[in-house]
């Protein structure tokens, strides 16, 4: 009896030993877990602390790269506005420019033109070619000017003026005829035949020298002196036999003989 208690006592041991043991185990699992479990909770944890830390950096990266542009744009903007400023810039000292060329073109044409109304200049005047200042030229012109509109009193006096005032100019001989002319519309005939004969003898050879000697003649005429008027025509046909003035003098004579 007693062997068989102590056999109920062992096996009774052995299973409190088995199942004590047993439990160890299934806690022992059941931490490993938890720990495993919260392992992986932190692991977790920290990805998505991670993932978020990325997403966040990304998320001011982004902002950060579209200030970044719009910074670029307006940049590009004030680039182009300062590009189209320039331009009108460039335009405006282009016509400037232009304008500042043309007054110093027009100012120097000026110059020009007052220097040549001081300096002496080439003319032709009755097939003779000379050098006259502008005042000598300005003073000729405007007695000519005279006589062509009939002003035969202001005409003389004009060209009596000039031929005192130039005594050297190469307008004198053609001055000394338009003074005779004048002289003999205005009846002053003793005067025209003085300044014919002064032109006949500073030039000779001038191309109004025939037209000088008729208008002796003529001046002759209107004095009553025939006799002096048919020498003169007389000499005028031996003088300068193929002008015009030597043609008309030759009607002249005939009608005076």
């Amino acid at each position: 009896m007693k062997i068989f208690h102590r056999s109920v006592l062992a096996v009774a041991l052995a299973s409190a030993t088995l199942f004590s043991a047993s439990a160890q185990a299934a806690l022992f699992e059941d931490d490993e877990a938890r720990r495993a479990i919260i392992d992986l909770r932190q692991r977790m944890e920290q990805q998505r602390q991670a993932l978020g830390d990325e997403l966040k950096r990304a998320t001011e990266e982004n902002a950060s790269l579209r200030r970044s542009l719009l910074d670029l744009q307006s940049q590009i903007e004030a680039l182009r506005s300062e590009a189209a400023r320039l331009r009108g810039t460039d335009e405006q000292i282009t016509r400037d420019l232009a304008d500042v060329q043309k007054r110093q073109r027009d100012i120097a044409q000026g110059v020009d033109d007052r220097l040549r109304r001081f300096e002496p200049a080439q003319v032709t005047v009755d097939g003779k070619e000379f050098t006259a200042d502008p005042n000598e030229q300005r003073d000729f012109e405007a007695a000519l000017a005279s006589f062509r509109k009939g002003e035969f009193p202001a005409a003389q006096s004009a060209f009596a003026d000039f031929v005192r005032k130039y005594p050297s100019s190469g307008y004198r001989p053609t001055a000394l005829f338009w003074l005779g002319n004048a002289q003999y519309a205005n009846r002053d005939y003793r005067g025209a035949i003085g300044n014919f004969r002064a032109l006949l003898q500073q030039a000779p050879d001038h191309p109004r020298a025939p037209e000088a000697v008729l208008s002796i003649a003529n001046c002759q005429i209107e004095l009553k002196d025939n006799a002096a008027a048919r020498r003169t025509l007389d000499d005028l046909v031996k003088a300068y036999p193929q002008s015009e003035a030597a043609s008309a003098a030759r009607e002249r004579l005939a009608r005076l003989r």
